[in-house]
């Protein structure tokens, strides 16, 4: 267990590593309320799949920015700050969790205030994306966003299109003009679950399997007649290759094997991120612990 001091907690860290376990044991010696930072948690009907918290942990312990958001409802890192922000406010001490990179740096960090996106350019993005691929996206932003953003991340990438495409000024441009950020890391206890490679990717390995046997294969049967893939919610690691496998175009070894594969990908991007992003903060080795 860390030392943790006055102020709100913040624990970010790639999946797998252990990081609702440390919030609840900080909730459980501290107090304090559990606040989501994971982008595809907030959703509702992906419990298992997505590693949310059990409902016997959340009668346990307070937590908050959980399974809110329908199934097929949009939800941004601009609603995220806002849904968050009372919490730093008002009630128990927030135990701020996830393996979101951007929530933490958008509320640490601030966040540009980019007006909203028409949908005619979000289409002509998903057209480029889908015919050409994300790269050919790369070409329309500058070097300072390219730098910035995850280039191997096509809704990064995207994002990063769509916002020049839709007001002339690159992604860049409008985070130089940031407004101040909501909470001071100066004020917070910062981690970052630093985990070993192969120590995370054997975790990994191990909860798709324990996914699987708690029910993560009904909770896709139950979404498949409303499977679609263009939902936010449907970019859930795991969610397509589960969808394929009950569409009878996959076998379930093959849906395990990619989607765990996709997993460990994801995982190294998030290491990726904390490593450039995170470097201030408090690093843990889990596997020492």
């Amino acid at each position: 267990m860390p030392d943790i001091g006055d102020g709100p907690v913040l624990i970010a860290g790639p999946t797998a590593s252990g990081k609702s376990s440390l919030a609840m044991e900080i909730a459980s010696q501290f107090g304090g309320q559990i606040v989501n930072a994971d982008a595809i948690q907030v959703f509702d009907e992906w419990r298992v799949l997505t590693a949310r918290p059990s409902k016997d942990d959340e009668a346990a312990f307070p937590h908050k920015l959980y399974g809110h958001v329908p199934l097929d409802g949009e939800y941004s890192v601009g609603h995220w700050l806002r849904d968050v922000e009372p919490l730093l406010k008002t009630g128990p001490r927030p135990i701020i969790v996830g393996g979101t990179g951007l929530y933490f740096t958008a509320l640490t960090q601030g966040l540009a205030q980019i007006p909203e996106i028409p949908q005619w350019v979000r289409d002509e993005g998903n057209t480029i994306r889908d015919r050409q691929g994300h790269e050919a996206m790369l070409v329309d932003l500058d070097t300072v966003t390219v730098s910035r953003i995850d280039i191997q991340n096509p809704m990064r990438v995207q994002r990063a299109w769509e916002v020049w495409k839709a007001t002339g000024k690159q992604i860049s441009v409008w985070q130089d003009e940031t407004p101040p950020a909501l909470l001071d890391l100066d004020t917070a206890n910062a981690f970052v679950m630093d985990a070993p490679k192969d120590w995370l990717n054997e975790r990994i390995a191990q909860r798709f399997d324990h996914m699987l046997e708690t029910g993560a294969l009904e909770e896709a049967e139950e979404i498949l007649p409303r499977w679609n893939p263009a939902n936010l919610s449907s970019k859930a690691i795991g969610a397509p290759e589960l969808i394929a496998f009950l569409r009878g175009e996959t076998s379930l070894d093959q849906a395990k094997e990619r989607a765990t594969i996709a997993t460990r990908q994801y995982a190294k991007r998030q290491r990726t991120w904390f490593k450039s992003r995170m470097s201030e903060w408090r690093h843990i080795n889990p596997s020492s612990t």
